[in-house]
This record gives C-alpha cells, structure tokens and sequence, in this order.
C-alpha cells in the first residue's frame, strides 16, 4: 500500500496482479503433494522433485498482461513465471525468518488455502515449497535486476542485480561466515546464552547454534552500515565450483557439511536416536546422502556423558520390547542397560556414522561436525518428557530399527567409533592434528593449534572452521581479513586456495576444520 501511495504521489497510474490468481486450487496441489507429504507421518516425507510451474494454472498465467500506458506489476512468489520482457525484483526471506513467521501464524504454504500448526507448516516447508522455490532462484538468479532482503518492512535494503552477483563472486574466493541463528529446546541448556552475546535472554534456554547449517542459513552483505541478507544458497546457485571445489561434481548444488552446536550445559540428555543409511535416505526423503556426524566436545562438566553404541550383550528384540512398552505405557528404560557410556573429554570426537545408537548426555556443549541433512533423526526414547509446548514428542522406532547397525557394540565401539587422534605436521609453535573420522564418513577433521601464527592451503576443498579454543583470531585470505571469535565458525572457499590464521589471544589458539575427503569426489 505505501509502495502503491508512493507511486501515485510520482505520477505513476499502477495496475498490481497477484500472481497466485494463477494458481491451481489448493485441492489440486494437494493431490499433486500428497505422495510427497506422506500425510500419515507427522515429521517425514519425500522431496517434490517438480518445478515451482507445476503449482499453476498455464492458461491463467497465459492470460496475464499488462494494460497499456498503465505501470503493471506483478507480485508474489512465481510472478517471473509470466513470460514477459520485464524487470526481475527478486524479494529474498532467510529460512529461519519464514519459520518465525510460521509460528506468529503469518504465512501460508505455497498453494495453501489456510495457515497451520507450524510444525505442520514446516514439513511441507522443507518437502515441497523449498526445493521449488529453490530451483526457480536458480533459473532466475542470473536476471535478477534488484534483490531485495525483505526481513524489515520498514527499512527495506536492495541492491543491483548486478552489483550483487559480483559480491557473490568476491565472498566466494575470501573467508566469510554464515549468519547464525538459535533456538531453544526441551533438552537445551546455559551455555549459548552465558557466553554468546546478544542473545534474548528471556528465552528459556538455548538447545542449539545453528551456525552452519547452509540450507537454512543467510549470509550478509554490508555497505557503509546498511545491511543486506540473503539465502546461503546463493552463493552456491552463482558459483558452486568456486565454493566447493572438486566437491561441486559429487554434491551439486547441495553444501555438504554443517557446523551447529548443541547446549545441553545444566540442560538435559538428547533423546536416544540413529540416523538413516544413504539408500534409506535416498528411497523415502529423496535426499542424495545421509546424515553422518560426529560430536567435538567443546566443553563440560565433570560428570558429563556421551551414549555411543551398544553393550556387547544387546538383544535386538528385548531392546524393542522396551522401547515400544515405554512409548505405550510410560515406562522407564534403563537405557545403560543397552547403549554404552564414555565420559565427556574436552577436544575429542566421537564418531557417529549412519545407523548408530547415540545421544549427547546433560552437561555437554557439543561441536556437531556433520553432512548436511538434519532433520532425519530417528527418536527411540525420549526420557518421558513433553515437549516445550506441553505435547509429547513423536518417536520412529520402526524407522529407527529398520537402520540401527546392531554390529556396533561392545569393544568395536571404543576401538572404531572414538577419534583417533594423530600429528601431521609441527613446527616450533604450531602443530596439525588430524581427528580419524569413520569411513562411512564422506568428510574429514583436523585441528590446527598454534601460538602465533598458521598458515593452510584448501587444496581444491571448501574448509569449515571453528574456533575451539582461545580468545579471537585473524583470517586472512587475499587482501581480506576478518575477526573470528571463540566458538564462532566460518569458511573458506575452495577457490580462496591459500589462508593464514592470526592469533589475536594470550594462550595457543585451538581451531578446528572440516573438509570433503579426496577419495569422496
């Protein structure tokens, strides 16, 4: 209304379309989504593998021009799909935004007649809208004549089309860090919000950082103060080779690795869970790899605890029996009983491949260093608990034991399933630690300890880092240098091929990175 006021006031006569006048009814998307959303299942489903074009009517859209010696514009999410010679205003929304605003009960799926339970809303988010949307920001991204970030109605930010992609092609050769985000959980803790600032501190705890997790997150672009934010992808969808190197040929499109923390500091445990193997993942999400991870231990208190695997006398059919009779009866389960305990080291890693039985115990601040999809985990038990909102969790016990590796047990878990932890390379100051990942693990960890100064090459990978240790450090890359501080991640693009990291604190700065194994390309 105010964009419309303000062109009247200029003399402009304004013809405005709404481009969903075009689309199918909401009865027919949801025939065309109803194999994908797998409505019988609260949290999964498959990605729609289909274009944004499928959710409209072609002879509406057909049917859309505009009036002569009139300005007509035509707005919402598809309105370049009106095959017209005019300008491109592309208006971008962070994934984490879109989901605030789910919860305030302000948006609507795509298609979608009626608002719904946000948790709903975000199944569909991921399964269906996203992947479109995300495709058709690729089509369009070279013919972008403004892009606009759109999280503050009332002090927009844009930019050039132009002007824009050649921001993308400098961040993509210097370091640079995602914006991260938080969120609060049953199980969350104190840590995030005593030692990061900023933070709302109303907010009853604080259960992750997701400070990389590419899919979600945004990157900033800044000039003379004035703040532009845009989805990571982006940067992917203008130069994924420059980004992920030799990478680029096996995961596309798709960042490979995330970096989030997970806060259970005077929290409680994770729920007892696995993840799926690749085939599961690809057959029932339609996701191309898994979600392998690890646990950096970050920090602790004393009687902090990691479960890892299973007893070495682990009946697979007893262990059900339980699980279901405590989903059914609100029974406890002595989960030592079944899944085996380490104590909490700070600095080590446990290996947490597809299939294996694991939770982060109370008392931790966990580094989750992992392939990127995060939202398939498969809850066994839950320790009884509601969630935040006062609702139990769901569980996916049938999924989970479809893909529980009941192999891992016993010794084989402390022998393969904890760190080996090696020296590289060392010098009078520094040192190269490598931390052995699992071979079902697509990514490799190291760790960089120094007094002074290091320097590394990226040799045709992408490195994610995090500064695990020490007050704050200087990454240089090129003629650019940025700040990071403790427990702050970032990147560096294949393509920026050399970097040096500066220690800024008293004591050796500790930094850990990650990176796609050669023989993975």
């Amino acid at each position: 209304m105010e964009l419309n006021q303000q062109l009247i006031e200029n003399g402009k006569t304004v013809h405005w379309i709404n481009i969903d006048t075009a689309l199918k009814t909401p009865e027919i998307i949801d025939r065309l989504i109803a194999d994908n959303l797998q409505l019988n299942d609260p949290v999964f489903g498959k990605q729609y593998e289909g274009d944004l074009a499928d959710f409209f009517d072609t002879e509406k859209l057909g049917l859309i021009s505009p009036i002569n010696d009139e300005l007509t514009i035509i707005y919402g999410c598809g309105a370049a799909l009106v095959n017209l010679d005019a300008k491109v205003i592309y208006i971008d929304v962070p994934k984490n935004e879109i989901q605030f605003r789910s919860r305030a009960g302000h948006i609507f799926n795509l298609g979608a007649a009626t608002t719904t339970d946000p948790k709903i809303q975000y199944k569909r988010f991921y399964f269906i809208d996203w992947p479109v949307l995300n495709k058709h920001k690729q089509q369009l991204l070279a013919s972008i004549d403004i892009i606009v970030d759109e999280q503050r109605i009332k002090a927009i930010s844009w930019m050039n089309g132009t002007d824009f992609r050649s921001g993308l092609a400098r961040m993509s050769v210097h370091a640079f860090r995602a914006r991260p985000w938080f969120e609060p959980g049953v199980w969350g803790g104190q840590w995030i919000r005593e030692n990061i600032n900023g933070l709302n501190q109303e907010v009853i705890n604080y259960a992750w950082s997701f400070e990389l997790i590419a899919p979600e997150n945004g990157i900033i672009m800044e000039n003379e103060g004035r703040l532009l934010e845009v989805s990571f992808d982006m940067l992917l969808f203008h130069n994924n080779k420059a980004i992920l190197g030799k990478a680029a040929e096996r995961f596309g499109y798709n960042f490979p690795i995330r970096f989030d923390f997970l806060d259970t500091m005077d929290g409680d445990n994770l729920s007892l869970q696995c993840h799926p193997s690749v085939a599961y993942t690809k057959e029932h999400f339609g996701e191309n790899f898994t979600q392998d991870e690890t646990y950096y231990i970050l920090d602790h208190h004393q009687d902090a605890k990691v479960y890892l695997g299973f007893q070495e006398n682990i009946n697979q059919e007893e262990f059900r029996t339980v699980l279901e009779n405590s989903f059914k009866h609100h029974n406890q389960v002595n989960v030592t009983d079944y899944v085996q305990t380490f104590d909490s080291q700070k600095h080590e890693l446990f290996l947490i491949p597809n299939g294996t039985v694991h939770s982060s115990g109370k008392n931790n601040l966990v580094l989750e260093i992992s392939a990127t999809p995060y939202i398939f985990t498969f809850k066994m038990y839950d320790w009884l608990r509601p969630d935040l909102n006062g609702k139990p969790r769901p569980l996916n016990i049938d999924r989970a034991f479809a893909n529980l590796n009941f192999e891992r047990k016993g010794q084989i878990v402390s022998d393969t399933l904890i760190a080996k932890q090696t020296v590289l390379l060392q010098d009078d100051d520094w040192q190269i630690v490598n931390l052995a990942t699992h071979p079902d693990h697509f990514y490799a960890v190291r760790r960089f300890e120094f007094d002074s100064t290091i320097k590394a090459h990226t040799e045709g990978q992408c490195h994610i880092l995090s500064l695990v240790e020490g007050e704050s450090i200087i990454v240089k890359t090129g003629n650019s240098e940025q700040e990071i501080h403790y427990a702050e991640t970032f990147i560096i693009p294949a393509d920026a091929v050399h970097y040096e990291l500066i220690n800024k604190g008293k004591n050796r700065a500790k930094v850990i990175t990650a990176f796609v194994k050669e023989e993975c390309c």
